[in-house]
């Protein structure tokens, strides 16, 4: 079995409860934030909803840099509704999809690296970075949008099983 084999069972079941998650964002509190310290739900499901499409640059280049020397830094999209960030996830999904039912175990087993002003800030082989920095990162994120939910009253979706709202408990 490759590993490509090996990473879309969890990859398509995490996108999947990511995707339902971001649909159950109230309309009303998307630029609510729970506290100053944090992004609002806008900039998280943003977030989110790009994280997908980091396994495309992670397969398709050797490294990224967010902030290169003599050039623009990285800035991050931000969508102005739900419906755009829904739209830009899925295009992600199926972007990240592809590319990886498309990769060889060779190429999964090449450094990839992560740049700031030229320094790398971490380097891994693309599968760990694939599992680590795109899915892992993702449920990290998707964790906080649930708490987000929670907090707008809003009904929290299970991940891994129903979830509370979902049982009528």
């Amino acid at each position: 079995m490759s590993i490509a084999d090996t990473l879309l069972p969890e990859f398509d079941h995490e996108m999947a409860n990511t995707r339902k998650m971001l649909e159950r964002i109230p309309t009303d509190r998307w630029n609510w934030r729970p506290h100053p310290k944090s992004w609002t739900t806008r900039e998280l499901a943003t977030h989110i909803a790009t994280i997908p499409a980091w396994a495309v640059d992670t397969i398709e280049t050797d490294s990224f840099d967010f902030a290169p020397p003599g050039g623009e830094p990285y800035k991050p999209p931000m969508f102005e509704t739900k419906e755009e960030a829904l739209a830009a996830f899925d295009k992600g999904v199926a972007g990240a999809r592809a590319a990886l039912a498309g990769a060889e175990d060779a190429h999964l087993m090449k450094e990839w690296a992560l740049l700031g002003g030229g320094q790398t800030i971490f380097s891994m082989p693309r599968a760990a970075c694939l599992r680590g920095f795109v899915m892992n990162h993702n449920v990290h994120h998707r964790a906080q949008l649930g708490l987000y939910l929670r907090l707008c009253d809003a009904p929290v979706p299970g991940m891994y099983g129903p979830s509370a709202d979902e049982t009528g408990m």
